[in-house]
């Protein structure tokens, strides 16, 4: 008898646009460029971590425009295909929130749920902070805190001293890794490869600006954000301890944590996670938007 065929999975097909905008800042208009999935009213922004290009967020800008949502992918300043000066006051978190409003403004997005991993995750506190009517809800990975200070400085400070000292090694790496067709390689190690493509100069004004600067805003802040969240935190990672997402899930009055299995599962098997972050948007659309006179935001 012939074997009855499984059916797989239905899959939603979306559209992929690439688009770009100026931003002005001060004394300067600098290129960004962006991907956009999907297509609609209910707007999520998705910012990527420090040194990575916006294209970390490929699958999970899919799912989720496969679920009905209008989701655009950024590379920030200094990040991915967007400009990169060299000038270390060109790089804050602050900076990086206003793009984030600029970009909402050219795309005519009244708000959006913005979300992000590591870095995207503490430039989205800050959307919430400078443009909090802005924010319709946060979608938060890897947030670096308190707990995160000592291992952020092992990690990056090796970083900045070979930028500056030893730009050779950084010229090098990125004449190694940039032939490499990404098509070849599997998706996390073309990320990698990405990421590994730097300039000496941008490279360090990125990571000086970051490092001597507010890295998030200070929890009397987050204790006021009144927009809904889903703070995603898991063991095993000094950089990106799961102690700060469940801090921040606590500062925050409309705020959830989810714990992960590892920092892996969202990356190898993020079906779970891709689920939890598709109820989490749709709820953050289906309600009304908090107000001022909210008890819960105040």
């Amino acid at each position: 008898m012939p074997v009855p065929l499984v059916p797989e999975p239905e899959r939603v097909l979306v559209s992929e646009r690439i688009g770009q905008l100026f931003h002005e800042g001060e004394g300067s208009r600098d290129r960004l460029e962006f991907t956009e999935y999907g297509a609609g009213e209910r707007w999520v922004v998705l910012l990527h971590g420090q040194l990575m290009p916006r294209r970390m967020h490929q699958h999970l800008a899919r799912a989720l425009a496969a679920g009905g949502m209008h989701v655009v992918t950024l590379d920030l300043l200094g990040h991915g295909r967007s400009d990169r000066p060299a000038d270390p006051l060109m790089y804050s978190t602050t900076a990086f929130a206003e793009q984030v409003v600029a970009l909402l403004d050219h795309l005519g997005a009244e708000q959006a749920v913005v979300g992000g991993t590591s870095l995207g995750a503490n430039v989205a506190l800050e959307v919430a902070v400078v443009a909090p009517d802005r924010v319709r809800g946060l979608l938060l990975e890897m947030p670096v805190l308190d707990n995160a200070l000592e291992a952020g400085i092992l990690a990056f400070g090796p970083l900045l001293f070979a930028a500056r000292f030893l730009p050779v090694s950084i010229s090098a790496l990125r004449l190694v890794t940039r032939p490499v067709p990404r098509g070849l390689v599997p998706f996390w190690v073309g990320i990698g490869l990405d990421t590994l493509d730097q300039r000496p100069a941008p490279m360090a004004a990125v990571v000086h600006g970051l490092f001597f600067g507010r890295i998030a805003p200070a929890r009397r802040m987050r204790r006021a954000i009144g927009a809904p969240a889903m703070v995603v935190g898991h063991p095993a990672d000094p950089i990106h301890p799961a102690a700060d997402a469940a801090m921040l899930a606590d500062e925050m009055p409309r705020a959830r944590f989810v714990r992960a299995r590892s920092i892996l599962e969202w990356r190898v098997s993020p079906a779970r996670l891709d689920g939890l972050a598709l109820d989490f948007v749709r709820g953050c659309w289906s309600a009304a938007p908090a107000s001022a006179d909210d008890p819960r935001t105040a």
